[in-house]
């Protein structure tokens, strides 16, 4: 895409756990500050403001701030904002940014997204019940809550067991990569599980909805992410690597109830296709993958999306593990992703990408120098990809 370079000039979380004392302002306020001081930039720098879904009166645990409410809370001065459900997943709130930086609408967007799941009301099923007691249930819901369809676990186990009938997939791959992710989270401070886990503990989980259990779940927590765009020659503080946004895609299939795709196919694939045709980049020039994993099977579907590894292969791709160790010819998710982790919903992905491209993973810091990173969110009904390089 023609226009200003966009980069990433800051990055910012808050406290991350369950039952957090903060409230949903107070965590965002946390990770805006922070991401700011990152930056080198002032509160007084920041023109531009975008976050996924934005508020959500109607589900507060999972989106209690919007922009308004964080624009008064630190007194913003903006010239562009943005803030909707519909997009590209979490992600989109990121293209959005990244187009209105390019168009020169503003010179240093805030995007952030904050959840209370932690603190309760997680559950879909609560939600459905409080909106069946309000109102006759209408819009996408209508077709799943009456079969007692009640959550995401639901929606896409039907694509996990079409694509392990398909194509010989079985619960030890998925397994895989939930082992993955607890090795990373062991050595991430932040984690929500950091306690070893084998494949038996996996195995013996109790089943949620087949073929997904426990532990092909991520845990829900109360946290903020912040990430900070910034038109390449607004840059403040030369002193870190810069991060730059090589590329973006997006897609989208329809009203966001997980029934409008051809199984297993999903809005990754076109996400994914989208990326790609935008650069000069391969899939072999990523050094290190983040992956959305709100569910072990959406990992394992960007893999094949991404084209690290063929439609159906995804399975024997991440088999035993070892080429998506910390270590591997394609580490994923070092920081635990969000399943062990937590949902920090999309955001903590990036927030990983750049602190692994400048290097400041830690102990966690994947092997080789990474000077490229992939990051998707979603993958259901909408998706988002961005591939992120250290120039």
């Amino acid at each position: 895409m023609a226009g200003i370079d966009v980069v990433i000039t800051g990055i910012g979380q808050s406290a991350v756990g369950r039952k957090l004392a903060q409230s949903g302002l107070e965590l965002t306020v946390d990770a805006a500050l922070e991401a700011i001081a990152d930056a080198g930039l002032t509160v007084a720098d920041i023109d531009g403001m975008s976050t996924f879904p934005g508020r959500r009166p109607d589900a507060i645990p999972f989106s209690p701030v919007g922009t308004m409410d964080l624009k008064e809370a630190l007194d913003f001065k903006l010239n562009w904002f943005a803030g909707a459900m519909e997009g590209s997943a979490q992600l989109g709130s990121i293209i959005n940014a990244y187009a209105a930086i390019k168009a020169g609408l503003a010179r240093h967007v805030l995007c952030f997204r904050t959840v209370k799941e932690g603190s309760g009301g997680a559950s879909w099923k609560e939600n459905a019940e409080v909106r069946t007691q309000r109102v006759r249930l209408d819009g996408e819901f209508q077709y799943i809550f009456p079969y007692d369809a009640i959550s995401a676990t639901n929606w896409l186990s039907q694509y996990a067991q079409r694509h392990f009938h398909l194509y010989g997939t079985r619960r030890e791959h998925l397994g895989a990569i939930a082992l993955n992710a607890r090795r990373g989270a062991m050595d991430n401070p932040k984690a929500l599980f950091r306690d070893p886990m084998t494949m038996d503990d996996y195995l013996s989980a109790r089943m949620i909805s087949t073929p997904f259990g426990l532990l092909d779940c991520d845990a829900p927590t109360d946290a903020s992410t912040v990430i900070l765009l910034s038109a390449a020659d607004a840059v403040a503080d030369r002193s870190k690597p810069v991060v730059r946004i090589d590329s973006v895609g997006g897609g989208i299939h329809g009203r966001a109830a997980w029934d409008q795709a051809e199984m297993p196919r999903m809005a990754a694939h076109d996400a994914a296709r989208m990326l790609w045709s935008r650069t000069d980049l391969k899939p072999a020039d990523v050094d290190v993958a983040l992956l959305y994993d709100g569910f072990s099977f959406l990992a394992l579907t960007w893999l094949e999306a991404m084209g690290f590894c063929g439609i159906g292969e995804g399975g024997a791709f991440v088999e035993g593990g070892s080429r998506i160790a910390r270590d591997g010819a394609l580490p994923l998710n070092p920081h635990g992703g969000q399943l062990s982790g937590g949902r920090t919903h999309g955001f903590g992905f990036i927030h990983e990408a750049v602190v692994q491209l400048r290097g400041q993973g830690g102990a966690r810091q994947v092997a080789g120098d990474p000077k490229v990173a992939a990051v998707t969110n979603g993958g259901g009904p909408m998706a988002g990809a961005m591939l992120l390089v250290r120039d």
